[in-house]
């Protein structure tokens, strides 16, 4: 392995541990950061208006004190975190942020964050809970009114040409991380779950161009392994909301297993979907972030006439993931009080035995004081599929 690339994972060490530390040294430079959360908010407009999106993360090693004081604690714990730690600070370079109506925690919170923090710009994306025609409009219609707001906000207008130039670059960037994935499909893997989601992670805190040149040398690092670094064991794929704390990676692997995929937010769910640089870019902003992101939060209406035919055309990204990874086994991980996740539980388990394949649901706060003693349950899991 060569310097260049050797430093290229030291890279990413340095800014997962230090989430924020590029944007920071940025700022410096007079670049401009728009924080958002979830899976739902087009960063293509984000870049294409001048600014580089951030997504924010919590911290599961930080106690949540702040943000208790203006958030009921029955709210998401990863939402109140990343609350927590932008009160404390932590995120002060982002100069706005943007919110999309993805569940309860993040809608009802809104003006809580736009009251506390005030920010120069906020604005809130209202997203059907339906896929359809009509649903694809008003939802086109909500990014233009985005559009516009963040244009009005950078003194300029965001004309096609800019967004589609986007859409190009962050077409890209889901490109590069999913070929870091295709190094998963080995046995045994040339990079473990927690190295990947350290990757994925850091990517989403860095300028789209950045993130792609920082991909390209991951990936050459990676290549370089003559021999993985792993040992074979059961593979498993991990499925949830959004994780962005490796902790439970580790505690999985640590365990003797292999995490090979992910069905994540920051995962599978943000890099797997291109947006078509066909037509009007708009259009295809629309259908990406809402037809094609499968979120428990967006209703589809029932496809076939049986039971299992509507659990597959509701989670067959899971199947399908599962048989290209060639899965042992499925970890569901909910954090507590994720109410859409939640409530899809009992169906998605139904899923995962209609294809034979054994399933651990798992619900844990967001605090690494409670991954450990998810320990017990995980080994013994293993053990049965093993």
């Amino acid at each position: 392995m060569n310097e260049k690339n050797s430093n290229s994972m030291a890279r990413v060490e340095r800014y997962y541990q230090d989430y924020g530390l590029r944007a920071r040294e940025l700022k410096e430079e007079g670049k401009r950061f728009i924080g958002y959360f979830c899976s739902f908010v087009p960063v293509e407009i984000i870049n294409a208006a001048g600014f580089f999106p951030f997504r924010l993360r919590g911290d599961v090693h930080e106690p949540i004190t702040k943000g208790d004081t203006q958030l009921e604690t029955i709210a998401c714990p990863f939402m109140r975190s990343c609350f927590d730690l932008s009160l404390k600070g932590m995120y002060d370079f982002c100069e706005g942020l943007v919110i999309p109506h993805a569940c309860d925690s993040m809608t009802r919170t809104y003006s809580v964050w736009r009251y506390s923090l005030g920010l120069p710009y906020s604005h809130f994306i209202n997203i059907p809970h339906g896929v359809s025609e009509p649903a694809l409009e008003f939802f086109k219609a909500e990014l233009n009114t985005f559009r516009k707001s963040l244009g009005r906000y950078a003194g300029r207008d965001i004309p096609d040409g800019d967004l589609v130039e986007a859409i190009e670059l962050y077409n890209k960037n889901r490109k590069k991380a999913r070929a870091l994935y295709e190094l998963r499909k080995a046995d045994p893997p040339l990079i473990s779950g927690s190295e990947a989601s350290r990757v994925l992670t850091v990517a989403m805190s860095l300028p789209v161009t950045e993130a792609n040149a920082l991909f390209d040398d991951v990936l050459a690092a990676l290549r370089d392994r003559e021999v993985s670094p792993l040992q074979k064991a059961p593979r498993i794929m991990v499925d949830g909301a959004c994780i962005d704390n490796i902790d439970v990676f580790k505690l999985i692997e640590d365990s003797g297993a292999n995490v090979v995929a992910d069905n994540l937010c920051i995962g599978t769910r943000d890099y797997w979907l291109h947006v078509s640089t066909e037509g009007d870019p708009m259009d295809a902003l629309s259908r990406r972030y809402l037809d094609k992101l499968n979120c428990p939060r967006t209703y589809r209406d029932k496809v076939g006439e049986t039971y299992e035919e509507d659990l597959e055309s509701r989670f067959g990204t899971m199947g399908a993931l599962s048989r290209e990874f060639k899965v042992d086994g499925v970890i569901l991980y909910v954090y507590k009080y994720c109410d859409p996740f939640g409530f899809e539980v009992p169906a998605r388990k139904a899923y995962l035995d209609s294809l034979n394949i054994p399933v651990l649901y798992l619900e844990d706060e967001y605090s690494a004081g409670t991954i450990g003693r998810l320990r017990t349950r995980i080994q013994a899991f293993l053990e049965m599929i093993g």
